[in-house]
């Protein structure tokens, strides 16, 4: 599996990997430090926590159809961003979501997070990528746009 190194706007520096079966506590304890509000948009759902069944979903996948890229932050290690890329039966199109630790909203990564995913969608044939947002998500939705 690959590796990237990405470098962010505000110069935080990630590394950044496909998430494997072994990921279950690391996305856990990821996803403790994610807003509540960011939670109901990246779920759609009121839910205040992510289930360990959700978790699975997202570390125990055929890596063909669908991927979960885990971002950690090379100087400290600690995980500051999750991005999943779903692809359709056809694979043809591919839905993207993506998650930012708390504590470090607003330094570019969700937008180096997304173009990651983007190129990674090309190479794999998708012809387009979409993101299912609540209309309340107006930082995500001004991110995708600016992205095209």
């Amino acid at each position: 599996m690959n590796d990237w190194h990405i470098a962010t706007r505000s110069g935080l520096k990630l590394n950044v990997r496909a998430a494997t079966q072994d990921d279950d506590a690391v996305l856990s304890d990821f996803f403790h430090h994610i807003r509540v509000e960011d939670l109901r948009f990246r779920f759609l759902s009121s839910a205040k926590e992510v289930g360990a069944e959700q978790i699975r979903r997202m570390t125990h996948i055929d890596h063909k159809a669908n991927e979960t890229f885990v971002a950690f932050n090379e100087e400290d290690g600690g995980v500051v961003a999750v991005a999943a890329l779903a692809s359709d039966a056809a694979k043809e199109k591919g839905e993207v979501a993506i998650s930012v630790h708390a504590d470090h909203r607003n330094q570019g990564i969700g937008w180096e997070m997304l173009a990651l995913v983007a190129d990674q969608a090309a190479a794999r044939g998708l012809k387009t990528i979409e993101s299912i947002e609540s209309r309340d998500n107006y930082d995500a939705i001004e991110l995708e746009r600016n992205m095209g």
